[in-house]
């Protein structure tokens, strides 16, 4: 038990120099967030104030309400930049004050520094998807439904486009149509019911029609108003208020479900069972679910990459072009990442391919540029 203890802890340990190029790199990685997090909010209480702003009269005060509601959400989404441009700063830094001459000079490999780097941007990744995720995700969602709701009470109470919801599980699947809906009220109205059964082999039968003048959901279950039901081969029945058990969120009467970047990592697999129990495509949410669990691998990734162009810039003297390199990386990955995405959510290629694959291949572009640098 000692002598693995003592072969483990080295490895465990952090000695002074990892610690020193750590908070360099976290120095670095706070003033490139705060920059990108000032710059997103920023655009995002202009775009409210032409959007939202010019709909319903909003103080400053809201608007910079709903600008906290909306910017974690995009941050999080900019976190890889953050990570490639502050380690990058952090390096670079290193570079010119000639500290990392003198760790390689004292024949201290870069392994040494650039893999606890990516540790902890490994370990941020982590807590980033299961903390912080989740609470930009319900921040998202309450911008997202008071946005919704301020609109509908700038364009007027009723809306006249139709809504058509499907709902459902395996013995009962629901289609639902309103003529219109009441956003002020959370109503739909003139709304119709079609209601089908579920037999032991799959088949789908029709079961009844329920026709009622307003619809509104709460508690799990649909309170119809002035309904009139029939069933198949039955005469209509009148029901002055009926209800209805129901499988979908409250909100869900309106949104159908909760848009995927509104939805948290810890309840993705629960939504992604809803969605496909009411007969709907779940590829987006399964797209997310994969991206979020590669967000570490992402955040990594980009450590590596950002240290080992500075460490090859750094014996050619040339900081200008690493600046240049950088940005162009920064948008190649833009690119490479939305088309995977744009992929995924078609049906393309699976949803794990199209989010594995970008920091996948981010990975191993670091690691073949570190292993070059490093060992020629």
């Amino acid at each position: 038990m000692t002598s693995r203890t003592s072969l483990a802890a080295p490895w465990l340990r952090l000695g002074r120099i990892e610690r020193y190029v750590l908070v360099q790199q976290a120095r670095s990685l706070a003033v490139a967030l705060a920059v990108i997090a000032a710059l997103i909010m920023l655009i995002d209480f202009v775009e409210i104030s032409r959007g939202v702003g010019s709909d319903v009269d909003l103080s400053g005060l809201r608007i910079l309400g709903l600008m906290a509601l909306k910017s974690p959400q995009v941050i999080l989404q900019l976190l890889p930049f953050v990570f490639l441009f502050g380690t990058l700063a952090a390096f670079v830094g290193l570079n010119r004050r000639s500290e990392l001459i003198a760790m390689r000079a004292a024949g201290v490999s870069a392994w040494r520094f650039v893999l606890p780097a990516a540790g902890a941007a490994l370990i941020l990744g982590v807590v980033t998807v299961t903390a912080l995720g989740p609470l930009a995700a319900s921040a998202d969602g309450l911008f997202q439904r008071e946005r919704t709701r301020l609109s509908g009470a700038a364009a007027g109470a009723d809306s006249s486009q139709a809504v058509w919801i499907r709902e459902g599980d395996d013995t009962r699947q629901i289609v639902i149509r309103a003529a219109r809906q009441d956003r002020a009220s959370a109503r739909l109205l003139g709304v119709t019911f079609f209601i089908y059964t579920n037999d032991g082999r799959g088949r789908r039968t029709f079961s009844e029609r329920i026709d009622a003048a307003s619809a509104s959901l709460a508690n799990g279950s649909w309170r119809l108003v002035d309904a009139v039901g029939a069933q198949a081969g039955q005469r209509a029945v009148r029901y002055s208020s009926l209800s209805l058990p129901s499988s979908l969120a409250d909100e869900e009467a309106f949104e159908r479900f909760a848009r995927p970047q509104s939805t948290s990592f810890w309840s993705l697999p629960a939504q992604i069972g809803r969605v496909e129990a009411a007969g709907f495509s779940s590829t987006a949410y399964r797209l997310r679910l994969q991206q979020l669990l590669a967000t570490p691998l992402m955040f990594a990734a980009m450590s590596i990459l950002a240290a080992a162009f500075s460490l090859r810039l750094m014996r050619l003297g040339d900081l200008a072009r690493m600046s240049v390199a950088a940005v162009v990386l920064g948008f190649g990955f833009f690119f490479v990442n939305q088309a995977a995405s744009a992929f995924g959510s078609a049906e393309v290629i699976p949803p794990w391919l199209a989010a594995w694959l970008p920091p996948l291949l981010t990975a191993l572009a670091a690691f073949t540029l570190l292993f070059y640098t490093e060992d020629g």
